[in-house]
């Protein structure tokens, strides 16, 4: 009979210090989400005080932009930033280049890009194809461009992993960051690069979060659950590409919830 008070009694301690850690776990997760969401973490863009002051995104394929950089869209079309998405190729390596296309510019209006915001390259160098080297000059003299002509004051892009290591979202990074190093961008525009994280990380989902609240990155982009819903939604204007792996990518992935960026620097 004592043996078994005992074994009552660990147990009892057990799920106690079990419950303990769950709440005190809750507790943390949402003091983070409430001082990231109230804007802690995220950049104070000097450049947002300009009128018309714009943000430009570059990514390499049509739905880059809601598989990876969702959060920091939809915090920064709340801030009143008018964004630009410059999308590097049509994705046409199954040969679906004018669905994704389509695809891209509904995905785009449900996170509040506007088509006229949005410019889908297809250039015979810059083919969607993993094997194929981008040629950084080409890109870099691209996105100079644009920047110019749209008086762009921030610039969002991957970072030297490209998140999923695919060969064209490092391409753009490294067209970037020629840029930069070359001091081309015009004055006052800054450059967010989007964080890569293991495997672990990235399909943990919102439990990431005290992980990236604690590691060094300069901005973060939380999402609410109504937002997260908006991403789905925007996900699903990809039909041709909602394989059986997407679905999963939708709950499980960190930056359907969650962006943290670096300031571009040498």
């Amino acid at each position: 009979r004592g043996t078994i008070t005992m074994e009552t009694l660990t147990l009892g301690l057990g799920l106690g210090l079990l419950s303990a850690f769950i709440y005190s776990y809750y507790l943390c997760i949402r003091n983070i989400y409430l001082k990231a969401c109230g804007g802690r973490r995220e950049l104070p863009i000097s450049a947002e005080k300009k009128a018309g002051a714009a943000a430009l995104l570059v990514t390499a394929h049509p739905d880059d932009e809601c598989m990876f950089f969702a959060p920091a869209i939809l915090r920064l079309t709340a801030r009143r930033l008018s964004v630009h998405l410059l999308c590097l190729s049509t994705g046409n390596f199954y040969m679906q280049g004018e669905i994704r296309k389509r695809e891209l510019l509904q995905s785009c209006a449900l996170l509040g890009i506007p088509s006229s915001c949005v410019t889908i390259l297809d250039h015979r160098d810059l083919a969607d194809n993993p094997e194929l080297q981008w040629d950084p000059e080409l890109i870099a003299k691209l996105i100079l461009r644009y920047v110019q002509i749209h008086h762009i004051s921030l610039v969002l892009t991957f970072d030297q992993d490209g998140v999923s290591g695919h060969a064209n979202h490092i391409a753009v990074y490294y067209a970037i960051r020629k840029l930069y190093l070359e001091k081309k961008l015009p004055n006052g525009c800054q450059t967010l690069l989007l964080q890569s994280v293991n495997i672990l990380r990235k399909y943990i989902s919102i439990h990431d979060l005290l992980i990236s609240w604690l590691r060094p990155h300069h901005v973060m982009y939380i999402l609410d659950s109504w937002e997260y819903r908006q991403v789905k939604r925007a996900m699903y204007c990809h039909q041709s590409q909602l394989l059986w792996f997407r679905h999963l990518y939708l709950y499980f992935s960190r930056y359907m919830f969650i962006n943290t960026f670096h300031l571009m620097s040498q």
